[in-house]
């Protein structure tokens, strides 16, 4: 349920906190006291999309919380996939701030989340109903969904069947397109294909080439130096070796009197043996240096030939170019492979369509056994809203299959006795669509989970005895969830089983709205407003009582 609603700064809302009870809660005030600032504080809480003009003037923030307690376990889930922590013993905190200057923060108990993540939860919490969705129900894909959520028809099989088919109708689509553009593409592949293949390309093409190419370039000076230095380590009369060799003579000759120069003199004959070897490795690579012309101009083109691939296909390795031409080789298979691809494609759409139709078949029938059921309920409930004589229908008719199926769904309505029943849409006026909207409602809300419901003015355009209706409805719609009720109707308002009044104030120049809850007089002056305007005699006073007591006894 929800349990509070705290509002800061919101157009002409000051401050308010609305604690909210079980059952009915009723909400009644003049127009413009701000019962639709209390409507689109809660929207906000729910998801909706926030304006910084909303924000009083003079604040640099509005601020509103809800606190939803007992809250469904599927909310559970909806934070576990948005990382927030689980609800503790089934409470739930949601508050928006909505800076003056634009953007906005989101908490939900008290960690930052995004408005979808509001959305997701506000679809498993409540369901608003304003004054403009009276047309919705009018609309085809709401009356379907109706249906669909009465008969809590499963629509598993053929949404996957229905998925399958347009995966394999989309992918035929494609392989289908235009022929000139098709043949352009397999040309355009396989020339890539062929000109990747011609190279001969290695991953040596990316490290070893361009060492190579260097080497190769300056093999002359390179096989100088080279030579120069092995000569000075090792093979010149005064190279580093010979010195070496002198050294460790000279320190034998002591070693006989200072025994520390034998160490010196066999570390000297190791770095000697070292010094050698490096010779002889530095000769040994020079001279298997190629200096000739003809391999360098090999690696020159070489190199030209890679270098240039990269350039052209925007590929910054050797590696690539090969992923490249392997993705190229691949998708050129597909389409030589074409026209077997698109008959083996062809006959799986076949199949797939006698699926969906099969799919389709069983959903059409369990939206018929569920259609004469919400017609029959629906019915009812309209007898107890004053249309004593009216009959409710739900047409099925056929249709080719889209996403939803294949069915049209249509309400029927007969008003009066003796009329056939024709589309909603072509005889219901304002104040009929309304009531039938909150039969539909009243029977609906009976096989959802969702906890809590809102109507905002849901008896527009109705009173008397058929406002006493609607409010037997909400109350009756209450005993299985929690409803808060906008109303205008005295005899809708005194079934409330919480009664909260919004008015407002000017002082300073400023307007404030505030929220109080009423309780015994009080709420017959409220009920007296209502049915008097400021004529507040005894006898509108002594009216007002009277629905009040009416409204406590069920009939």
């Amino acid at each position: 349920m929800l349990a509070r609603l705290s509002v800061r700064n919101l157009a002409i809302v000051e401050t308010a906190d609305v604690e909210f009870g079980d059952g009915l809660n009723v909400v009644t005030g003049e127009t413009g006291a701000g019962k639709s600032v209390l409507m689109g504080a809660l929207e906000l809480v729910l998801g909706a999309r926030a304006d910084a003009s909303a924000v009083r003037d003079g604040a640099k923030d509005a601020r509103i919380e809800a606190e939803f307690r007992d809250v469904p376990k599927s909310v559970d889930a909806v934070l576990d996939e948005a990382g927030l922590p689980p609800c503790e013993e089934g409470a739930l905190i949601v508050r928006r701030v909505i800076g003056a200057s634009g953007g906005g923060r989101v908490y939900v108990n008290d960690s930052a989340t995004t408005v979808q993540t509001l959305r997701a939860l506000g679809r498993l919490l409540v369901d608003v109903h304003g004054p403009n969705d009276h047309q919705s129900l009018l609309d085809e894909n709401f009356q379907r969904g109706v249906l669909d959520a009465y008969g809590r028809i499963d629509h598993a099989s053929y949404d996957a069947a229905w998925k399958r088919l347009s995966e394999l109708k989309g992918e035929l689509a494609a392989l289908q397109g235009d022929s000139s553009d098709f043949a352009e593409e397999v040309e355009r592949l396989r020339y890539s294909v062929d000109e990747l293949n011609a190279a001969n390309l290695t991953s040596e093409d990316d490290d070893d080439l361009p060492a190579r190419h260097a080497a190769a370039a300056h093999a002359a000076e390179i096989l100088e130096c080279a030579n120069a230095a092995a000569g000075l380590l090792s093979e010149a009369d005064e190279s580093a070796a010979s010195a070496l060799i002198a050294a460790s003579a000279r320190l034998r000759e002591i070693a006989r009197f200072h025994e520390p120069a034998a160490e010196w003199s066999e570390e000297i004959e190791r770095i000697t043996v070292q010094v050698q070897e490096l010779a002889s490795g530095i000769a040994e690579s020079a001279s298997r240096l190629d200096a000739d012309p003809e391999t360098l101009q090999a690696l020159d083109e070489r190199l030209s030939l890679v270098q240039r691939l990269k350039r052209k296909y925007n590929c910054p390795t050797a590696a690539a170019l090969l992923e490249l031409r392997d993705a190229r080789a691949a998708r050129l298979a597909d389409l030589e492979g074409r026209e077997d691809r698109i008959a083996e494609l062809s006959a799986k759409v076949a199949d797939a369509e006698k699926a969906v139709g099969a799919a389709g078949k069983s959903l059409s029938a369990a939206r018929a056994r569920a259609a004469e059921r919400l017609a029959k309920s629906i019915t009812k409930e309209l007898h107890g809203l004053g249309f004593l004589k009216a009959g409710f229908g739900v047409a099925l008719s056929a249709r080719e299959p889209d996403s939803s199926g294949c069915d049209v769904v249509d309400f029927q309505f007969a008003p009066n006795p003796g009329e056939p029943s024709r589309p909603l849409r072509e005889i219901a006026s304002t104040g009929e669509i309304a009531r039938v909207m909150l039969a539909v409602k009243a029977v609906v809300a009976a096989h959802d989970e969702i906890p809590v419901l809102v109507f905002d003015e849901i008896d527009s355009n109705i009173g008397g005895e058929v406002g006493r209706a609607v409010g037997e409805r909400l109350r009756s719609v209450a005993q299985h969830h929690q409803v808060v009720a906008i109303t205008h109707l005295p005899q809708s308002a005194v079934y409330g089983e919480r009664h909260l009044a919004v008015s407002k104030t000017v002082s300073g120049g400023r307007t404030r709205s505030t929220v109080r809850v009423l309780e015994g007089d009080e709420r017959v002056d409220e009920i007296a407003r209502m049915l008097g305007g400021a004529s507040l005699t005894s006898v509108v006073e002594r009216h007002a009582r009277e629905l009040i007591s009416m409204a406590a006894v069920p009939r």
